[in-house]
């Protein structure tokens, strides 16, 4: 009997390592793993985006997808290089142009002993022959420029329908920080290329059906400012939205970082904004602040859900439940997104992506146990899941924050 030689993670429950929701294909968390879950070259980031990518094209061909599928990838890392580095190594295994829309976050910390990275990827099987092709180059600074051998960075691309913009910071083409150390301000030109971007894809904000960002600060009066930045580039209804802590960024002096992504169709030679479903059950929690984001979005059979923490319900106190408990923070943010999810007549086992922040001592011990949580909450196969541990996430009272995609 031929030995099995798909990757796993180093988990105990059944999970899937790629799934499908309307003409998506995802892949969560792709690491350097062998079949019994080990990391394969420990620390070792060059020889681990290697085996990364050949796992993540595995998981791909599941889904009768190739790596020439994929429209957005987004990489999680823990090494001393710069973003740009890391987005060089990466388009190298992407030989067709455009490349994908390529975000990466620099981490402390990743989820299991040894990784250095983790990759998650959205595709959609053959976009490249869809006569509804569009891109919008992102400018390389002029001492990077030479990572790439000429070819483009795709800092927005559209494939038919879907919509992905890179994250970025406030950096500008010239590789200078704008408006260093000045959140707010930062916020405003990130939010203001993305709108360009958008509108040279013939979309704008409205069409978003997912932002994420991260920023420094775990107190309110730090996410505030940026908060109602960002948000005033969306009117109501807005996207789902997830934004978390961050602990590293690069360069020096960046304080935050955000990417979109969204759904616009093409009829009769006309870009057309596609309704959608949106439901908000009382039970589930809303901000502090007047915010135009919804929770949970349905549209071309996907639901798109906003990153559910564990706030009191019935509220937008900003108060939390079950303070600073990790496990039982979990399950209730899983409650809430059942919440969601049943409106849509839909449950969790019915997501095919599910992204997990979470607060961490750098355990892989920790690791696991939010990953069982989710099984049992789930009550099935996991999904494709990416899951980042952070050495605080919103405050000491609130260590978890989770989205997901599911099947509409």
């Amino acid at each position: 009997m031929t030995a099995p030689t798909i990757w796993s993670l180093p988990i105990p429950h059944t999970h899937h390592l790629s799934a499908s929701a309307g003409a998506l294909s995802f892949v969560g968390g792709a690491g350097d793993f062998d079949a019994a879950g080990r990391i394969r070259n420990a620390g070792d980031l060059d020889r681990q985006i290697e085996g990364t990518m050949a796992n993540l094209a595995e998981a791909l061909a599941s889904e009768s997808c190739t790596l020439d599928d994929v429209v957005r990838l987004k990489a999680h890392y823990t090494a001393e290089r710069d973003d740009w580095e890391v987005i060089a190594a990466l388009a190298h295994f992407f030989k067709a142009d455009p490349m994908p829309a390529i975000s990466t976050v620099p981490e402390p910390l990743q989820p299991f002993s040894g990784q250095a990275i983790q990759i998650q990827a959205i595709a959609q099987r053959g976009w490249r022959t869809h006569s509804d092709v569009r891109t919008v180059p992102r400018p390389v600074p002029p001492e990077r420029s030479a990572l790439f051998n000429g070819r483009t960075v795709t800092g927005g691309l559209r494939a038919g329908e879907f919509i992905a913009v890179a994250n970025r910071t406030a950096e500008d083409a010239d590789g200078t920080l704008r408006h260093a150390d000045d959140a707010v301000a930062q916020s405003h030109f990130i939010m203001e290329r993305h709108e360009e971007t958008l509108a040279t894809l013939g979309a704008s904000f409205q069409d978003c059906v997912k932002m994420e960002g991260y920023y420094f600060g775990t107190t309110r009066e730090q996410w505030a400012p940026l908060a109602r930045a960002r948000a005033s580039y969306f009117r109501e209804p807005g996207p789902p939205a997830t934004t978390v802590p961050c602990h590293r960024l690069n360069p020096k002096g960046a304080v935050t970082k955000v990417e979109v992504m969204a759904m616009r169709e093409l009829w009769n030679g006309f870009d057309k904004y596609i309704p959608r479903e949106d439901h908000w059950p009382k039970r589930v929690w809303d901000w502090p602040i007047p915010l135009p984001y919804r929770q949970a979005i349905g549209l071309r059979d996907t639901v798109w859900l906003g990153g559910q923490v564990p706030s009191r319900p019935y509220t937008n106190n900003g108060l939390r439940v079950l303070e600073g408990q990790l496990i039982p923070q979990t399950r209730f943010a899983m409650s809430y997104i059942e919440d969601l999810l049943r409106c849509f007549g839909r449950a969790p086992t019915d997501l095919k992506l599910m992204v997990c922040y979470f607060t961490s001592t750098s355990t892989q011990g920790e690791t696991v146990a939010v990953a069982k949580t989710l099984a049992d909450c789930v009550s099935g196969a996991l999904p494709p899941m990416t899951l980042v541990p952070k050495p605080m996430m919103h405050s000491p009272e609130n260590t978890v924050e989770i989205w997901g995609v599911a099947q509409g």
